[in-house]
């Protein structure tokens, strides 16, 4: 039988799940992740912006370092929702509900992997033509970005659409108590195997472009000016690339030994620990696009230092109007009093 009408304490009684937390440490967590959280979406939506604003970043990269950033935005509401939706909470959600928590992070993880994964190949293609940017043209970077979250949703939907252990509960995980193992196993090997695509990759960049600098260094004088390489793009995107196999790996570890159903692994110490490591990433991302790309920071410090006149001058106008308004709201006390206009008038008489 099928249990979609039950609650989620239903579920973590079934598996023998324990998601307590403190008091205490529930409230540190979620005053930390909610600014951490705050930083995500500022950081992220300023990335965007100035992706968008500066026409020096008109290209296929940054178009696509922007949809990574709007991955990470989503990845900031997910972990909000999360904070606020997890521990006992957790047991009071319904499976739509849970399933709609768990779908976020999903999409998110599922949208940043396939970012970088088309970034890689981009990058592939341009350095293998020894130019800074492809030619790849902006209806097939619109196409690749919209394959990117049509993927992405499609991987996240998976559990709702029937792999899951609603009907069979013997399947259900720990960690994921509506989740089957089977699915585990396939999210995290699936996500590891990219992770090696990409290495491997990067790995093949890195020696061809080490190659070409090289040869090129013997048959002129002086060293080769790198701002004029793909090479400085490259090193960015590793950093990026490196967080994030850093960040997750752990995680997607875990996970397939729950989903291997390892009973002396004691995932469940490890969850909360592990989530703060995801929430790290993508507060590091918008960081290592400013310190990597001089052109990226620039455009950052510009915009902030807009919005920040642009704030001031709204302080200072309004500021600046309260004087007169405050004059027409006690114009009356300007008016002539009622003795000052007996005394005129006996003035007139006389």
């Amino acid at each position: 039988s099928c249990h979609y009408n039950q609650s989620m304490e239903f579920f973590y009684n079934k598996s023998s799940t324990n998601d307590c937390w403190d008091r205490p440490q529930l409230i540190l967590m979620q005053v930390v992740g909610s600014f951490f959280c705050c930083f995500i979406l500022l950081s992220n939506t300023m990335v965007i912006a100035a992706v968008v604003t500066n026409k020096r970043f008109h290209y296929p990269f940054y178009y696509l370092l922007a949809n990574l950033a709007a991955s990470d935005f989503l990845a900031g509401i997910a972990y909000v929702y999360l904070m606020f939706n997890t521990g006992e909470v957790s047991r009071t959600l319904t499976v739509t509900g849970y399933l709609i928590r768990q779908g976020l992070l999903d999409v998110s993880l599922s949208a940043s992997l396939a970012n970088l994964l088309v970034i890689a190949l981009e990058r592939y293609i341009s350095v293998m033509s020894w130019k800074v940017h492809s030619n790849l043209t902006k209806r097939r970077v619109t196409l690749l970005i919209m394959a990117v979250w049509a993927i992405s949703i499609f991987m996240g939907a998976v559990p709702s659409l029937g792999w899951n252990c609603i009907c069979k509960l013997e399947d259900c995980s720990q960690l994921a108590p509506v989740f089957s193992r089977s699915y585990l196993v396939f999210w995290s090997v699936s996500n590891l195997v990219v992770f090696l695509v990409m290495v491997v990759i990067y790995v093949r960049i890195y020696a061809y472009v080490k190659k070409k600098t090289l040869m090129l260094m013997s048959h002129t004088s002086g060293s080769i000016n790198r701002k004029k390489t793909p090479i400085k793009l490259i090193k960015t995107v590793m950093v990026v690339l490196g967080a994030f196999v850093v960040c997750w790996t752990p995680g997607l570890v875990v996970l397939l030994l729950d989903g291997l159903n390892c009973h002396s692994c004691n995932v469940m110490k490890l969850k909360r620990w592990l989530l703060l490591l995801a929430v790290l990433n993508s507060v590091m991302n918008p960081c290592i696009y400013s310190y990597k790309d001089e052109e990226m920071w620039a455009t950052l410090k510009n915009l902030a230092r807009c919005v920040w006149n642009g704030t001031r001058q709204q302080r200072s106008i309004r500021a600046n109007m309260r004087p007169n308004s405050s004059g027409l709201d006690t114009g009356n006390s300007h008016l002539p009093s009622e003795e000052t206009k007996e005394e005129e008038k006996n003035n007139l008489k006389s």
